[in-house]
C-alpha cells in the first residue's frame, strides 16, 4: 500500500503545482485548475484517486485545513481592522451574518435538509477567502476601497467561518441539542481552542524573540519554528476536544501576526508556499469524495441554491452593507457580483464529511441502520452543496468578473510605464503612492524580477511592440510614459502610443538633449534628463526653499494636481473652498484651460478646473478626495 501512496501522493503534489503554475499564467483563479485535476483523476474521470486510496484521508485533511486557516489568520492585522472603511466592516458582520441565514434558509427550502445541515452550509459559505479574491483582483486592478474591502472580507471570512462551522457541525452532532449543552460545547471547543493557541503562539513568539536560532540559519529556522507552532496547536486542541483545532490554529495565526516576530516577510513567503502545496494536494484529493452523483441528486433545488447565493443573498448583503459608503454605484453592484467560494468551504466541508462517513460506518456496526443511512446523507448533501456552489461561483464569477467591471467601468484608467529600470521604477512608485493603477512593461529577466521584488505589476515584453502595450492595458490608459534608457526606443513607443491609443498623455524621456527636438516632432511631452538635472541645481542654488520643499515630499509633503469635479466645489471661492479642506493643506494654483494662474481669495471654481493641492501628505490626499467627490 505505501509503495502506491507514495507515488501518488508526489503526483498530485506535482499536478497541483502546475496547477498554480497555469492560474498564474491565464491570470484565473487557481482552484479552476485545481478541481479540474481533481475531477479527471478522480471516480468521474480516471479513478486513479478514490476513497480507498486514502485510509488516512481525515487526518491529511484535517492537517492542511489547519495550515490554511493559519496563514489566512496570520495575515488578520489588528491595525488594518482599525482603519478598515465603513463597508468592510460592514461586510464582516452584517453581510456575514445574511449571508448565514439566507444560505441556510434557501438549502432548508430547496433541498429539505434539516436546519443542523442547512446552517453548517450556510456558516460554510459565509467564506470567500483571498486564496480566490486575490486572483481576481490581480486581473480587475479596481479602487484601492473595493480592493480593500473584498480582501478584507475574504481574510476574515475565511477565520470566522470555519470558527462557526465547527461550532454548527457539534451542535448538530449532540443527542438532545439544548442551550446548556450549545454553551457547553462552545466553551469547551471554541474556548479551548482560543485558550491552547494563544499559549502556543505567545510560546513560539518567545522562541522567536528571545532564544538563539543560529545566526547562520535564523530565517529558515523562524519559518520551522512557525510551521511546527501551527501544528502542534491544531494536534494539541484536536486531542483535548475534537474539532476544536480550527479555532486553534485561527488563535494562533491572530496572536502571533500581531505580535511583530522576527523574519515576518520571509515567513509570511514559506507560509504562502506551504499553502499552496497543501491547498493543491487538498483539492485534488478532494476529488475521492466528490462524484457527479453527488450534484445530480441535488436536481433542481442544487440550482435553486446556487441562483440565490448568486444572485439574491450576495448582492443583497453587499447592498445592505455599502448603504452610505464611498462606493459608486457601479461598485456596489461589482462587489455584488464578486463573491466566490474557495479553499475553506472545501476543505473544511470534506472533513466534516469524512467524519459523517465513519460516523455512518459506526452506526452501521452498531446495528443502527436508519441513522447510519442518515449520516450517509447528510454527508452526500454538504459535499455536493458546497462544492456545487464553488464550482458555479469560481467559473461564473472568476470567469466573468473581468468583463463585468469592464461593463460597470469601475476599472481605474491604467498608467503604463516602459522600462522597470532605475528611473522607470521610481516614476511608478510615485504614481502608486498617489494611487494610480500602474503596470511596467519591461523585457530584461533581471529588471523584471527586480521590480516584482518589490511589488509592481510587470508585464514581460518589448515596450516598442503594439500588442505588447495592448495586453498592458494601452487602449484604457491614461497615461502611457517611455522610461527606458535608449532615446530611439523611447521615440518609437512615443510615436506608438500618440497614434494607436487614445491616452490623455504620453510621456517620453529625453536622454541626450540633442533629441529633444525629435520628440517635439511627434507631438509628445518629453522631459530632459539634462534639463532636469540642470533645474534641480538650479533650485538648490537659487531657489532653496523650494528644493528643500521637493526634498520634504519624499518624507511627508506632498503636492498633486486633481480635477474640480464635486458639485459642492462648483461654484465656491477659493476662500471657500479653503474652509472644506483638511488643515496644512492650501490650494496653490489653479489650471482653466490652458492658463495656470496663483488663484486669489475670491477666485471661483468651475467643473472642471485643476487645482493644485501642496501641504502635508495625508492632508492633500484627503482633499483630492473631497474635490472629486469621492
Amino acid at each position: 500500500m505505501a509503495s502506491q501512496l507514495i507515488p501518488l501522493v508526489a503526483a498530485i503534489i506535482a499536478i497541483g503545482v502546475a496547477a498554480q503554475i497555469l492560474a498564474d499564467r491565464f491570470e484565473v483563479p487557481s482552484i479552476v485548475f485545481l478541481i479540474a485535476a481533481g475531477i479527471a483523476l478522480g471516480p468521474e474521470g480516471l479513478s486513479i484517486i478514490t476513497r480507498s486510496s486514502f485510509d488516512s484521508l481525515p487526518a491529511i485533511v484535517g492537517l492542511s485545513v489547519a495550515i490554511i486557516v493559519f496563514e489566512g489568520a496570520f495575515h488578520l492585522r489588528i491595525e488594518k481592522l482599525r482603519q478598515a472603511t465603513s463597508e468592510s466592516l460592514r461586510l464582516v458582520t452584517v453581510g456575514a451574518a445574511i449571508a448565514l441565514v439566507g444560505t441556510a434558509l434557501v438549502v432548508r427550502l430547496a433541498l429539505g435538509a434539516d436546519w443542523g445541515i442547512a446552517f453548517l452550509i450556510g456558516a460554510l459559505l459565509v467564506a470567500t477567502g483571498p486564496t480566490v479574491i486575490t486572483p481576481i483582483l490581480d486581473v480587475v486592478p479596481v479602487r484601492d476601497r473595493v480592493a480593500a474591502a473584498l480582501e478584507t472580507e475574504g481574510i476574515i471570512n475565511d477565520v470566522t467561518a470555519a470558527i462557526l462551522a465547527v461550532v454548527v457541525f457539534k451542535i448538530i452532532r449532540l443527542e438532545e441539542p439544548t442551550v446548556s449543552a450549545f454553551l457547553g460545547l462552545f466553551i469547551e471547543r471554541v474556548g479551548g481552542g482560543v485558550l491552547i493557541g494563544t499559549i502556543v503562539a505567545v510560546a513560539v513568539w518567545y522562541v522567536l524573540r528571545y532564544i538563539d536560532l543560529s545566526p547562520g540559519d535564523a530565517p529558515r529556522n523562524a519559518r520551522l519554528v512557525v510551521l511546527a507552532g501551527a501544528l502542534v496547536a491544531f494536534g494539541a486542541a484536536e486531542t483535548i476536544a475534537s474539532e476544536a483545532g480550527v479555532a486553534a490554529v485561527a488563535t494562533a495565526g491572530i496572536v502571533l501576526g500581531n505580535l511583530g516576530v522576527p523574519y515576518e516577510e520571509q515567513i509570511s513567503a514559506f507560509k504562502g508556499d506551504i499553502t499552496l502545496v497543501v491547498l493543491s494536494f487538498v483539492f485534488i484529493a478532494l476529488a475521492a469524495l466528490l462524484e457527479f452523483e453527488d450534484l445530480l441528486a441535488l436536481d433542481v433545488g442544487g440550482i435553486v441554491v446556487v441562483v440565490a447565493v448568486v444572485a439574491l443573498i450576495r448582492p443583497l448583503l453587499v447592498y445592505l452593507s455599502t448603504v452610505g459608503g464611498d462606493f459608486t454605484l457601479n461598485e456596489r453592484l461589482f462587489v455584488g457580483f464578486v463573491g466566490p467560494r474557495g479553499i475553506i468551504p472545501a476543505s473544511v466541508a470534506t472533513l466534516f464529511a469524512v467524519e459523517l462517513q465513519n460516523r455512518a460506518e459506526e452506526l452501521r456496526a452498531a446495528g443502527e441502520v436508519a441513522r447510519a443511512a442518515q449520516a450517509e446523507a447528510n454527508a452526500t448533501l454538504l459535499v455536493g452543496t458546497v462544492f456545487l456552489v464553488i464550482l458555479s461561483t469560481v467559473v461564473l464569477q472568476g470567469g466573468l468578473a473581468r468583463y463585468i467591471a469592464e461593463y460597470l467601468e469601475v476599472i481605474p484608467m491604467r498608467v503604463i510605464v516602459i522600462g522597470g529600470g532605475r528611473v522607470g521604477r521610481e516614476v511608478a512608485d510615485r504614481l502608486e503612492d498617489r494611487g494610480e493603477n500602474v503596470v511596467v512593461i519591461e523585457s530584461d529577466d533581471e529588471t523584471v524580477e527586480t521590480a516584482r521584488e518589490v511589488g509592481y505589476t510587470v508585464r514581460i515584453g518589448d515596450g516598442t511592440n503594439l500588442e505588447t502595450l495592448r495586453a498592458a492595458g494601452g487602449s484604457n490608459a491614461s497615461t502611457i510614459i517611455a522610461a527606458t534608457g535608449d532615446d530611439d526606443t523611447n521615440l518609437l513607443i512615443g510615436r506608438l502610443a500618440a497614434t494607436k491609443f487614445d491616452a490623455e498623455r504620453v510621456i517620453c524621456r529625453a536622454n541626450k538633449p540633442d533629441n529633444v527636438e525629435a520628440f517635439d516632432d511627434i507631438d509628445v511631452e518629453v522631459i530632459s534628463s539634462s534639463h532636469a538635472v540642470a533645474q534641480a541645481i538650479d533650485n538648490v542654488i537659487e531657489r532653496p526653499a523650494l528644493q528643500r520643499w521637493s526634498e520634504n515630499i519624499e518624507e511627508g509633503g506632498d503636492v498633486q494636481e486633481v480635477a474640480v469635479e464635486n458639485d459642492d466645489f462648483v461654484g465656491r471661492t477659493v476662500d471657500e473652498a479653503g474652509d472644506a479642506l483638511p488643515d496644512r493643506c492650501l490650494i496653490a494654483l489653479v489650471t482653466r484651460s490652458e492658463n495656470t494662474l496663483v488663484p486669489d481669495a475670491e477666485f471661483v471654481l468651475e467643473r472642471g478646473d485643476r487645482v493644485t493641492f501642496a501641504g502635508e501628505h495625508d492632508a492633500v490626499r484627503e482633499a483630492m478626495t473631497l474635490c472629486r467627490g469621492g
